[in-house]
C-alpha cells in the first residue's frame, strides 16, 4: 500500500498538482488546507492562539482521515507543506499500517515562489482561514499587515524543513518556477511506476 505525499514550499503549487494527479490517477486526495478551510468556515478564529489550535486540529483530522483510508488498504494522495514538526506523526502512521511513502517535493526559484506567495496573500480571493499570523481583521479592522519579507520567507522554509522534507521511500522533486514546463503526465507516470 502506498501513500503519495505532495509536499514542499508555500505557494509552489502543491494543491494544484495534487488535484491534477488525483484526476489522472483516479485516487482520492486529502489536503490539510482543504480541512482547515472547512474548520474555519464552521469555527473560525480571531487571534493567533485560536488560529494555531485550528491548524493543529486540521492536522489531526488529516491524519484521522488518512488512517481510515490506510485501514481500508486504499492508496491515496496527501497534500500538505509537511515540515520537521510533522514528520514524527506521519512516520508513525505510515509504519503502523506498513504503508510505503512516495514523496513529490514541490519547489522552485525562491524569488519566483516568494512573489507568488505575496500576490496570493494579498488576493481578496484568498480563503480567510489562511491569513498571515499578524492579521486578524476581527481585532484590527482596516489595518494593513506588513508583507512578510523575502528573507523571513526563505529562512522560515529552511528552518521548518519544508523544502527538504523526507519521509523515506522514493522522492521526486518538481520545479514549478515555470508552470508551463511542469509535465503532469510524466509525474503521474513516475507515481504509477513506483506504486506497490
Amino acid at each position: 500500500m502506498t501513500v503519495i505525499l505532495i509536499t514542499g514550499v508555500p505557494a509552489a503549487g502543491k494543491s494544484t498538482l495534487a488535484e491534477a494527479l488525483s484526476a489522472r490517477l483516479n485516487l482520492p486526495v486529502l489536503s490539510k488546507d482543504g480541512i482547515k478551510e472547512r474548520l474555519f468556515d464552521t469555527i473560525g478564529f480571531t487571534c493567533r492562539e485560536e488560529k494555531a489550535r485550528l491548524g493543529v486540529a486540521a492536522t489531526q483530522v488529516l491524519y484521522y482521515a488518512a488512517e481510515q483510508l490506510l485501514k481500508a488498504g486504499q492508496t491515496f494522495l496527501m497534500e500538505n507543506n509537511f515540515e520537521n514538526a510533522s514528520r514524527e506523526g506521519l512516520i508513525r502512521l505510515l509504519e503502523t499500517y506498513h504503508a510505503r511513502p512516495l514523496t513529490i517535493r514541490v519547489t522552485g526559484d525562491d524569488a519566483v515562489i516568494y512573489e507568488r506567495f505575496v500576490i496570493r496573500d494579498k488576493s481578496p480571493m484568498r480563503h480567510r482561514g489562511h491569513v498571515v499570523n499578524d492579521r486578524y481583521p476581527e481585532e484590527t479592522p482596516g489595518r494593513e499587515a506588513p508583507v512578510l519579507s523575502y528573507e523571513a520567507f526563505v529562512s522560515g522554509i529552511k528552518q521548518r524543513g519544508m523544502a527538504s522534507f523526507d519521509a523515506g521511500g522514493p522522492c521526486l522533486t518538481v520545479d514549478t518556477t515555470d508552470w508551463s514546463a511542469v509535465d503532469v503526465e510524466a509525474i503521474a507516470a513516475w507515481v504509477g511506476e513506483n506504486l506497490q
